[in-house]
């Protein structure tokens, strides 16, 4: 029997319905995700099922005495100390100190003055603290650095009560849930597994829902899965933009051979002007009292994707102003290229000013075109890209919603002439699909990128070369994105006093589960015939929409017309399956290849 349910709920949003129609259950400890688009109610079922919001229809039930914890998406901590506040719902205090301990937080602290990764954490000890029955949480990951998200993953691992989740943090659901409710076009969908297999589960519902319908224009149909799921429609691509990221990330693991065994004279000499954007030697930077860097010397050229990672307080910030010139070094030298233009998006989010519309922040100087990267566009178009609706346009930036207004103001940002893009925090509050875009516009995007940020699956994605920070001054550059990181450095990020507990781990692991060092006879051969079968679908696919794109096929062959279009969703729904399988094998071969002999 569920634990907490809604039953046929709907909510009314203006003239429209938010949503309607929804059955939404937990059973005793489940491990549950709610996924879906920016503003379209997540938060807003969240706190119907906490009792904070009525529906307009529809029944909200619980069991006798449930006991519910609700981590909001954007916290509000108060009182005089953490603890005092982690004790306002009746908690007891030797709870609360524990959680907020586990948390690393000084329950004596003042609940004033908090970054936000602190409030992320003040508002999840509280929770756990309260030792509900149902654990609710929105955007946990926000703010937290990887470490804190690792412990988070374990505390739900030991905890008894049923928990429901909204995130856009891949890695992160992938590892914790094991059932997804899916919210679109204003309903829920449940898949009974986990988040693994969302985005497989999604495409087949897309494909279904496009071989049902027909669509008559194939062009208009792959438009309108675009809008619909965001999330998956564009595997194909991301598939090839994968396999370009292979191969610069070889390209930088062997610029990394070459820098680490040549000795460097003198300043960069002429030839590398207009390929080198940054070089730091020796550089060093003590804040508070606290080194956080010591001896770091690295080189980012042209059209490199660097990831910076480390725990909250480690110096990500403090790198990446040292790097483009922000904040002096105390000892070492950075040399910036030439020509270089600069567009800093900061994790503070403070370029939009209250009172503007969408539009106003798009056009500041009136009028209905935004210059992107030099060039005139349409407002309308230009906003469509990050995911705005015409009706939007005239809608005040304080009644968005978080992802919302992390997407306007990267579209303000993008829109800049620049060749050296640095985002820190970029993810904070987007939705998977607004991720997707942006892992595109950033695909597109000809210039250097600096990003910082504690998204797993984002770094993979986008990352040609990761550099990680420890806190406490050492550094190290790895090619590739946070897995690479973690399989040639796992003790790196550790504590002093958890590097033993991890380092037995690990030797555990390792005596259990011994990998080979290369591929098998019959996955290479797989490899191959991955590799032939793709090039054949691709090429069948590009060939049957070249024919289905004739405005007369339908009216002067139906038959033949019905008979091309179920087979090109099927050759489509084979081509996404063949690079899935190409890809888990391509990344195994690329481990193996890393580890030593």
């Amino acid at each position: 029997m569920p634990t907490l349910a809604l039953r046929d709920v709907a909510l009314a949003d203006g003239s429209g319905w938010l949503f309607e129609n929804v059955d939404l259950a937990l059973a005793p400890r489940a491990r549950a995700c709610l996924v879906g688009r920016n503003a379209t109610g997540k938060s807003t079922l969240l706190r119907m099922l906490a009792d904070a919001v009525a529906p307009d229809f529809g029944d909200r039930t619980a069991s006798a005495g449930l006991r519910i914890a609700l981590a909001a998406q954007e916290p509000i901590v108060a009182g005089p100390t953490l603890v005092e506040f982690a004790m306002a719902c009746g908690t007891a205090r030797h709870a609360a100190e524990e959680a907020l301990a586990a948390f690393g937080l000084n329950p004596a602290r003042g609940a004033g003055a908090l970054s936000g990764g602190e409030t992320r954490r003040a508002a999840l000890a509280t929770a756990f603290a309260a030792d509900p029955d149902v654990l609710l949480l929105d955007e946990p990951t926000n703010h937290l650095d990887v470490l804190a998200i690792q412990a988070l993953e374990e505390r739900l691992a030991r905890s008894r009560a049923a928990v429901l989740i909204v995130s856009h943090d891949r890695a992160f659901l992938t590892r914790v849930t094991t059932s997804c409710f899916w919210l679109e076009n204003r309903r829920v969908r449940r898949l009974n597994g986990g988040f693994a297999r969302f985005e497989a589960w999604a495409e087949e519902i897309a494909t279904a829902e496009a071989q049902q319908s027909r669509r008559l224009d194939v062009a208009i149909d792959r438009g309108e899965r675009w809008l619909s799921r965001g999330v998956t429609a564009r595997r194909a691509r991301n598939e090839g933009r994968r396999r370009r990221l292979l191969g610069l990330r070889a390209e930088k693991a062997q610029q990394l051979r070459l820098a680490r065994g040549e000795v460097r004279v003198g300043v960069v000499g002429a030839a590398l002007s207009g390929r080198l954007v940054i070089e730091a030697e020796g550089v060093a930077k003590t804040v508070g009292g606290r080194t956080l860097l010591a001896g770091l010397s690295v080189r980012i050229m042209r059209g490199e994707r660097v990831a910076i990672v480390g725990a909250n307080g480690s110096g990500k910030t403090t790198l990446v102003k040292v790097l483009i010139g922000e904040v002096a070094p105390d000892c070492g030298v950075v040399r910036l290229g030439s020509n270089l233009s600069i567009a800093y998006v900061d994790q503070r989010r403070a370029d939009l000013a209250a009172g503007l519309t969408v539009l106003r922040a798009l056009a500041p100087a009136g009028g209905d075109q935004v210059m992107v990267q030099g060039a005139p566009r349409h407002v309308s178009a230009y906003a469509k890209q990050f995911l705005f609706r015409d009706e939007q346009l005239r809608q005040n930036v304080e009644s968005l919603s978080g992802g919302e207004r992390n997407r306007l103001l990267l579209a303000r940002v993008l829109a800049r002439p620049s060749n050296l893009l640095v985002l820190d925090e970029p993810t904070n509050d987007l939705d998977m699909e607004s991720l997707d875009v942006l892992e595109d516009v950033l695909a597109g995007y000809a210039g250097t990128l600096m990003l910082v940020s504690h998204d797993r699956d984002f770094i993979d994605r986008v990352a040609t070369s990761t550099i990680a920070l420890d806190g406490r001054g050492r550094f190290v550059e790895t090619p590739g994105g946070w897995s690479d990181f973690v399989a040639q450095n796992p003790l790196f990020l550790s504590s002093e006093a958890e590097v033993p507990r991890r380092r037995s781990i690990l030797e555990k692991q390792a005596r259990h589960n011994v990998p080979s060092l290369k591929l098998t006879y019959k996955d290479e051969r797989r490899l191959a015939e991955l590799e032939t079968n793709i090039l054949a679908l691709s090429a069948a696919i590009m060939a049957s929409e070249a024919i289905l794109a004739d405005p007369d096929l339908y009216r002067t062959d139906p038959i033949s017309f019905g008979r091309r279009t179920v087979a090109l969703a099927k050759a489509k729904t084979e081509l996404a399956a063949a690079e899935s399988e190409w890809l888990v094998l391509e990344g195994r071969r690329e481990l193996l290849t890393k580890q030593p002999t």
